[in-house]
This record gives C-alpha cells, sequence and structure tokens, in this order.
C-alpha cells in the first residue's frame, strides 16, 4: 500500500509582512492545523459487513418462519411442533435449570460481541496518516499506511545500517519494536546509527501519530 506524503507548512517566512495580518493569518492556520490532525488523527471505521449481512439474514430466517407459523394457525392449520415444544419448555422449566442459563450465558454473549462489533473502529492493521495541505481539515481526504507495509518498510532501511545482518520489525498502532542482528561493529554504535535511521524514517512516513521507537540489538548466535 503506498501513500504521498504532503509537505510541511510554510514557515514564518512566508506570512505576510504586516503585523495585524501577520498575527491574524498565523492564528487561523494554527487553528487549522490543530483541527486537521484532530480529524486525521481518527481511525478508520470498519463497514462491518460480514457480520451485518450474517445478523441480518439470520433475523429475516427467524421472523419469516414465525410468521409462516402464526399465519397457518390463523388459518386453522395447527402450529409447528418445534414452536410449542418451546413454549412448553420456557413454560414449565425453572429458571435455575442448567439450559436456561447455557442458553442466557450464549445470548448475552453474543449480544456483547455485537455491541464491541458497532462501538469499536476495527480496521487495527490501518495508520492513520495527516492530512495533507489544503484540504481545510474537513476530512474528506484521508490516507492510512498497512502496519505489514510499515513494518517491509522500517525493515529495509535498517538493514542498509552497516554491521546489521538481519533485522525484525514489529509495528504496532503507539509502539514499534526493532530487533536486529549484529555481524560487526560495536552494539552501541549500531543501536544509535538504527535509533538515528529508523527515527528519520518513521517521520518521513507522515502519519498522525508517532509511534514510540525501541530498538534492540544483539549478537548472532554461534554455532
Amino acid at each position: 500500500m503506498s501513500a504521498r506524503t504532503g509537505r510541511q507548512r510554510p514557515g514564518d517566512s512566508d506570512l505576510p509582512s504586516k503585523p495585524a495580518k501577520t498575527d491574524s493569518s498565523a492564528g487561523h492556520s494554527d487553528t487549522g492545523a490543530i483541527s486537521a490532525a484532530r480529524a486525521s488523527s481518527r481511525r478508520f471505521w470498519s463497514a462491518r459487513r460480514v457480520p451485518a449481512v450474517i445478523v441480518a439474514l439470520l433475523s429475516l430466517a427467524a421472523v419469516g418462519l414465525l410468521l409462516y407459523d402464526v399465519v397457518s394457525v390463523r388459518a386453522g392449520r395447527p402450529g409447528m411442533g418445534w414452536r410449542r415444544r418451546l413454549a412448553d419448555e420456557l413454560a414449565t422449566r425453572p429458571l435455575d435449570d442448567v439450559w436456561v442459563t447455557v442458553g442466557a450465558s450464549v445470548a448475552m454473549a453474543l449480544g456483547l460481541c455485537l455491541v464491541l462489533l458497532a462501538v469499536t473502529p476495527g480496521l487495527r492493521r490501518l495508520l492513520p496518516m495527516r492530512q495533507p495541505p489544503g484540504t481545510g481539515g474537513t476530512g474528506e481526504v484521508r490516507a492510512g499506511l498497512d502496519r505489514r507495509a510499515v513494518a517491509l518498510i522500517l525493515r529495509d532501511r535498517a538493514v542498509r545500517v552497516s554491521g546489521v545482518e538481519s533485522a525484525r520489525v514489529d509495528v504496532g498502532r503507539r509502539k514499534i519494536k526493532a530487533r536486529a542482528q549484529v555481524r560487526f561493529r560495536d552494539l552501541d554504535e549500531v543501536r544509535a546509527d538504527l535509533d538515528a535511521a529508523l527515527g528519520e524514517a518513521v517521520a518521513t512516513l507522515g502519519l498522525s501519530r508517532r509511534p514510540s521507537l525501541t530498538v534492540h540489538v544483539r549478537r548472532p548466535e554461534k554455532g
């Protein structure tokens, strides 16, 4: 997955020369930048199409079957055996029965799962990026990077450091952990170079929330 990073906002040297207008425009630009950063830092929400389709189909099947049975009873035919048996079981079984407890637990667990799907964003693999200049912080233009793509980029940058034989990078939403095996050079020097190289790489990704970086280096095992 590829994305284009926007340029930084112009500095003080590009602002108008009049003091009053400079302060006003700077205030507006700062407010717009803060609004854009807040808008772009929101996570992407999943459409949840598969759970929604499953719930809709199951609800449609249950309601259709119940409606068919009700219409049959109204037409003078006997009700379905499963509905009569279910009504008898619900009327005769006590509330502390094992099957009643199990059924209630399963229904509660399914309900909690649906609530969690409804209130959580999902798409944890996508890291939101900063909005490019010119969008005005409206949220109409948004971009994100897949965490696996970020890990590949950082791993390629890590193996370019002198002395690094192999590297592994784990990218989370808030933390990045890099582990490298060093064939030669001093470990402290390689760690410092990796901190600088990976820190620069993370900065160029244009993420709205920069994750913290942790670097571990070690010698390869002998044998």
